[in-house]
């Protein structure tokens, strides 16, 4: 089976071209997708069979060489962001502490900004 790049898709219309390794370009439709796949990225890499159709070069049962890209580590913030954000964090639980030394628990809007701001570091750490 010929293998190739996607040199672009469009999810909207279904629709796109790929790059074959040895050369020239291949329709390909979303019919063509695996099952578990509704879309493809440029460059990513794939394997596919050719047929003729009306207007040329067409893939079929295209099979995806490359691993799909986590779209939370795409998200990720870089290191040197994150330092920024724990250090915040950091002073933001030490007025909690201090709150919390003097016998009081914090005010329950501020207590849920917190949590919030937690939940949000907490899934940039896992991701």
């Amino acid at each position: 089976m010929p293998t190739g790049k996607v040199k672009w898709y469009d999810s909207d219309k279904g629709f796109g071209f790929l790059t074959r390794d040895d050369g020239g370009e291949v329709f390909v439709h979303s019919s063509a997708l695996p099952a578990d796949a509704t879309s493809l990225r440029a460059g990513q890499r794939v394997e596919f069979g050719i047929a003729e159709g009306r207007k040329g070069a067409q893939a079929l049962q295209v099979r995806l060489l490359d691993a799909p890209r986590s779209v939370a580590k795409a998200m990720r913030k870089k290191p040197d962001q994150m330092v920024v954000i724990v250090e915040d964090l950091i002073k933001l639980l030490d007025g909690v502490s201090t709150t919390y030394r003097r016998g009081k628990h914090p005010d329950q809007r501020e207590a849920a900004k917190i949590a919030q701001v937690l939940r949000v570091v907490a899934d940039d750490l896992e991701a």
